[in-house]
């Protein structure tokens, strides 16, 4: 079988990545997503890979998806009614949460409602002391008045998470079994299964968002599954996983949580190996949809990593790519409040009907509408020619706006651009100060369908060393599911000192998480290639509230070296918070374990160097910082490498379109890329 099919399907477009193994040939495509009905675009795009290029799905291998249907139910809130089982006086636990309001500066905001109302949180006689003890083991009958009071809210299923069960697991399992008896037909979900941290918010909260999207997220694999056996498909079925990895659609169904950042993670990764492979070692991911503005951080083509991220209202304390997310898409929709302010988003025109300038029936004001209207975009089809440019569309939607505020349509057009550009940077700088780096020694990489249009403007805020624009960047999410390895997670919470008595209790812990990782590569998921193991440990300063993830070797662990174990937390430490204390006590909370198999990547092959100037196709008038200004464009597969033009240019191509204001130089690199930077005074 020499087909590798990766799929995004995003807010506005689903994105094909396809490599035939036989040849080293990379094609992608683009269609339009179908939330009316899932699992169209699927059979959309399949259908135009066998017209245009004679793809025959019996001969495809491997096929990946990303998806964001998980994240989007907590977003809109129509996930499943739950009950929540925890311990005998908790029941305030998803209320009480960590008791920080939502904006810090803002007196006045509101923490949002629980995704389980408190009346259908019910406490269980029970307790396990933080040793791992049992006191109190739980009680048929109670459990049974719970199960009853359950059914009668109109819960659809149940969710566990009882005191220390990160310590010891045994009532929460005997729980479980007793509602296996008593109510069969609910499902139910530990939250020791689901992810056995300390803290009991955290380990909470994660469960409930785990069972809240369950059912939603396994009837979309059903369907989704259902629709490539009938297109031919009989390879094994894989997911994007929040971590940048892979697992099997079996496996996603039942460990929802686990993908919950599915088609955010897929883009990172493909950015990062799209980036190493280009030689570009420190970059700030842009990935612009219809939706929302995603940045992440990648050194050595290895993305950042984090727990607690954000999904809707709410933390979801699982390892996955860090990632800061803003309303700021193409789609996004532009609107005045009530103060008469002109604002940008979250709102999201979406793929149906999109756009005013898709011409799908859309009439709301965009931020893809500013950019046509500022004739940045409208030149040449977009979308693999899915979509003609209407700027007559464009211009009367935001036309309704201009009036309103009493400016012209260029005007309004252009604020829209800045203002979605300033939501995006205010919300890198948190990011910058997280991961403690300088993004004046960062690329921004730009990808998906918005993101090369509007790159140049937010690396400009940000006085960044440039911008690169991979060969294809429209499908560059696609691209991270098809080259991402089987990977997967596994934690143990110790809560020791790191002293040699402290480590000698991780001893067992250790070897143990590597025989639950080896298991799960090898056994569950087929891998017989080499495996890739790291060790990372959650650690502090004795006192300290919170813990930094501190790489680790495995071999410290087993030769119980403390030196090089706090060594390595003094340096994390400092490099994150510019000071460190060597002489403190430190201890060791969590130990995490991640095991990876390698997959088959397609090679990056060099673009055929130029033989004379770069040649545009043609020159118009173009919108740039409220100046009309005329603007060379060019189409990328005229490009090869060392062309070089200035700004201010417009580089069409059939997947996106790339804006280079007039202070920019564009440098196209060996392998294709633009590298776009500022022109030196």
């Amino acid at each position: 079988m020499s087909y590798r099919i990766g799929v995004d399907v995003g807010g506005s477009f689903t994105d094909f990545a396809v490599f035939d193994a036989t040849n080293g040939r990379l094609a992608t495509l683009k269609v339009f997503s179908r939330p009316d009905e899932p699992g169209a675009e699927i059979t959309a795009g399949l259908t135009a890979l066998k017209a245009r290029d004679g793809l025959d799905p019996a001969e495809v291998g491997y096929f990946t998806h990303g998806t964001t249907v998980g994240v989007n139910t907590v977003i809109q809130r129509n996930g499943h009614d739950l009950a929540l089982f925890t311990t005998r006086n908790f029941e305030d636990v998803l209320q009480v949460a960590r008791l920080k309001i939502p904006q810090i500066h803002n007196l006045y905001s509101v923490r949002p409602k629980p995704l389980i109302p408190r009346d259908r949180v019910f406490g269980i006689a029970e307790r396990t002391l933080a040793t791992g003890e049992v006191l109190t083991v739980p009680h048929r009958e109670d459990v049974a008045a719970a199960v009853d009071a359950a059914r009668r809210g109109g819960c659809k299923g149940i969710v566990l998470a009882f005191l220390n069960a990160y310590r010891n697991p045994e009532n929460e399992r005997t729980v479980k079994a007793m509602i296996g008896e008593l109510a069969p037909e609910l499902p139910v979900f530990s939250s020791a299964e689901t992810w056995p941290i300390i803290r009991e918010y955290e380990r909470t909260i994660t469960a409930v968002i785990s069972g809240y999207v369950q059912p939603r997220v396994a009837r979309y694999l059903d369907r989704f599954e259902t629709v490539l056996r009938q297109e031919g498909l009989t390879c094994p079925l894989l997911i994007t996983k929040s971590n940048g990895g892979v697992m099997g659609i079996g496996e996603a169904r039942h460990d929802c949580v686990q993908m919950i950042l599915s088609g955010t993670a897929s883009g990172v990764i493909g950015a990062g190996y799209l980036a190493k492979a280009s030689g570009f070692n420190r970059v700030l991911s842009l990935d612009i949809g219809g939706t929302s503005a995603d940045v992440a951080v990648i050194i050595d083509g290895e993305p950042q990593y984090g727990t607690g991220e954000l999904i809707g209202d709410f933390q979801i304390h699982i390892p996955s790519v860090s990632v800061s997310s803003v309303g700021q898409g193409g789609g996004s929709v532009a609107w005045i409040d009530t103060l008469g302010m002109l604002q940008v988003g979250p709102d999201s025109a979406g793929s149906t009907p999109g756009p005013a300038c898709y011409g799908r029936g859309g009439i709301r004001p965009t931020v893809t509408d500013a950019v046509a209207a500022c004739n940045l975009i409208g030149d040449m089809p977009l979308g693999y020619g899915a979509v003609d440019v209407d700027r007559a569309a464009a211009r009367a939607a935001i036309a309704q706006l201009a009036q309103a505020l009493g400016n012209s349509v260029e005007t309004v057009a252009g604020d829209i651009i800045n203002i979605s550009v300033s939501g995006m940077y205010a919300e890198v700088s948190g990011l910058i100060s997280r991961f403690g780096i300088d993004p004046r020694d960062f690329h921004l990489f730009a990808f998906g369908g918005a993101g090369a249009m509007l790159a140049c403007f937010l690396a400009r805020e940000l006085d960044m060393k440039g911008v690169v624009v991979p060969p294809t960047p429209g499908v560059v999410s696609a691209l991270g599911g098809l080259i991402a390895d089987l990977k997967n997670d596994f934690i143990r919470t110790v809560y020791c000192d790191v002293t040699a008595e402290g480590l000698a209790d991780v001893t067992a812990p250790y070897a143990d998480l590597g025989a639950q990782a080896e298991d799960w590569l090898r056994n569950k998921q087929g891998f017989a290639g080499e495996a890739s193991v790291k060790v990372l440990a959650d650690m502090r300063y004795q006192g300290q509230s919170y813990e930094i993830e501190v790489p680790l070797e495995g071999a410290w662990l087993a030769a119980r070296n403390v030196a090089a174990v706090a060594d390595a937390f003094h340096a994390e430490h400092a490099r994150l918070f510019g000071h460190s204390s060597p002489t403190a006590p430190v201890q060791l909370v969590n130990l995490r374990l991640t095991i990876s198999g390698a997959t088959p990547k397609p090679a990056l092959l060099p673009l055929a160097p130029a033989e004379a100037p770069a040649t545009p196709r043609l020159e118009v008038e173009a919108w740039f910082d409220g100046r009309a200004t005329p603007t060379l464009v060019y189409h990328r597969a005229d490009l090869r490498a060392g062309h070089r033009f200035d700004g201010p240019a417009i580089v069409a191509q059939d997947d996106t379109t790339t804006v280079v204001p007039p202070d920019f130089v564009v440098n196209v690199d060996p392998f294709g890329n633009l590298l776009i930077t500022r022109r030196e005074a």
